[in-house]
């Protein structure tokens, strides 16, 4: 991606969450300078990868296959106190995040407003493979289902889906219904080590780094801080 394609996505990210009324916390609106200044107070910021994080998963495609992200807090695999995690995402119709699963992590994907979003699901077989045979049995807000290998789960505003570990899942915002604020309530999260793409997919952007950033992404903070 280039960073003038992410700078611009930040700036629309700000203007859609701004008419949703969801507030990023203040260090979001940081220059580089800012983190320059301020690092030394920023250490569970940097060591916790909270923040801004866009990715095109590689494929060079982000508004086929991408995802806004916004880190807000999260802890550390057997360091520290805090076991949760919480982001705020953006999903645009037709948008979507590739199929994937996670070993460690449990998950609530929330449906905060706009569209609607939809989920895919399958269970994962043995050495990371997709059981193209099982049901899969969930919860949405405390209530059991079950759908066919591969079946559609469509939240609308104010739904939630419990993802277990090992659940495969893709998603993306539903044609014609609007762009989705989608909130995620989770276990710790480590997106360098947790996250098991069903193809191979990157996780993280490449960058062409053809203008300065406007924000620092999370995958910046080892480079420049």
């Amino acid at each position: 991606m280039k960073r003038s394609e992410i700078n611009k996505i930040m700036l629309e990210a700000k203007h859609f969450l701004k008419e949703k009324q969801f507030c990023l916390p203040p260090w979001s609106n940081w220059t580089p300078a800012d983190w320059q200044a301020n690092k030394a107070k920023a250490v569970e910021i940097i060591d916790h990868h909270l923040g801004w994080d866009i990715t095109d998963f590689g494929l060079g495609d982000f508004k086929q296959k991408g995802l806004f992200l916004f880190t807000l807090r999260n802890g550390k695999f057997n360091t520290g106190k805090k076991p949760y995690a919480e982001k705020i995402m953006i999903v645009e119709e037709n948008q979507e995040t590739p199929l994937h699963c996670h070993r460690s992590k449990m998950e609530d994907i929330i449906n905060r407003g706009g569209g609607n979003l939809v989920i895919d699901l399958y269970n994962s077989a043995e050495g990371d493979e997709i059981d193209k045979a099982s049901r899969v049995t969930f919860k949405t807000d405390g209530v059991e289902r079950t759908v066919e290998a591969g079946g559609r789960v469509v939240l609308t505003p104010g739904e939630s889906i419990c993802l277990e570990q090992g659940m495969y899942h893709r998603f993306y915002g539903e044609a014609g219904k609007g762009t989705v604020l989608v909130g995620e309530v989770s276990m710790v999260n480590d997106d360098n080590s947790d996250n098991y793409f069903y193809k191979g997919i990157g996780r993280f952007p490449v960058i062409d780094e053809d203008e300065q950033p406007l924000h620092l992404l999370v995958t910046d903070y080892d480079k420049l801080l």
